[in-house]
């Protein structure tokens, strides 16, 4: 099990610090998080290479972020968020092919997004659709050799395994992020396992503590001080066999931040010492 930590492109005179300093913290894995299309160019997927050859970083997996309106709550979030929303599925569904051809130059598989509230009801007349938007974009990854990882959090685990089982695509994946689960109030990021763990290809190792009102998500914490069992969650991991990379995702800015940080890689590196040995 490899633990790794976050790097977010959003300017790239500032990029190569960020594989420095987890260099300089221990850190050899890592997920690439991008919202910007302009960014994903030859010229910049070079330098980015240099930097994962010259820091001794792996990207695990590519988090392909979109344009338009995103809003992280329970009521303007269902309008805007990934590709559910009709009005800005045509566009995103191009960035996203576009983000895992960038991807598919850093030689990174997997290609991360949320894809918005997933409407629970089957016969809702915009899960068809939504559906059908997704299967597109995996055949294009599948050309690839991609696989495209929906991140926990906006839907109900079982809504995300009728997704994929209405999709029919062998390429869908699943990033469990378990901070998500809690602060969406959607479920527990241990039982979550029960329902898709066979679709579980990469983890964010995020806290956090339910909603306590009806508009605005839970309240994120530092690993270890919210809701997760992180002991339970990775007794469980190891039984159904995952075994690869857990990214620590702490979505504060500034100092704390990394400290934060590098408390969640002590903490967890012990209960993986612990659970799966070595």
């Amino acid at each position: 099990m490899k633990i790794g930590a976050c790097i977010v492109l959003k300017d790239m005179a500032k990029l190569e610090n960020q594989f420095k300093t987890l260099n300089d913290n221990g850190f050899t894995v890592c997920q690439f998080i991008s919202w910007n299309p302009t960014h994903w160019t030859d010229e910049n997927a070079e330098i980015i290479n240099g930097y994962v050859k010259k820091y001794g970083i792996e990207i695990t997996a590519f988090w392909c972020g979109w344009t338009g309106p995103c809003y992280w709550n329970f009521y303007e979030g269902q309008i805007s968020l990934g590709l559910v929303p009709a009005a800005y599925r045509s566009e995103r569904m191009k960035e996203l092919c576009a983000g895992a051809d960038f991807a598919k130059k850093l030689g990174v598989t997997d290609v991360i997004t949320h894809m918005g509230y997933i409407p629970e009801n089957p016969y809702d007349p915009n899960f068809a659709p939504f559906c059908l938007a997704v299967k597109m974009v995996a055949r294009h990854l599948e050309n690839n050799g991609q696989y495209l990882l929906f991140e926990t959090g906006q839907e109900t685990p079982t809504t995300m395994l009728r997704c994929f089982e209405q999709i029919g695509m062998d390429n869908l994946g699943i990033n469990l992020d378990t901070g998500n689960l809690v602060l969406y109030g959607k479920g527990n990021p241990v039982d979550a396992l029960d329902v898709f763990g066979k679709y579980v290809r990469n983890i964010h190792a995020k806290d956090g503590f339910f909603p306590t009102d009806g508009h605005n998500l839970g309240k994120e914490a530092r690993v270890g001080d919210g809701r997760v069992d992180f002991r339970l969650f990775f007794e469980r991991l190891k039984e159904i066999g995952y075994d690869t990379y857990v990214i620590i995702e702490r979505e504060i800015s500034g100092e704390q931040q990394l400290k934060d940080v590098i408390h969640a890689k002590e903490y967890l590196s012990k209960l993986v010492s612990e659970i799966y040995g070595g």
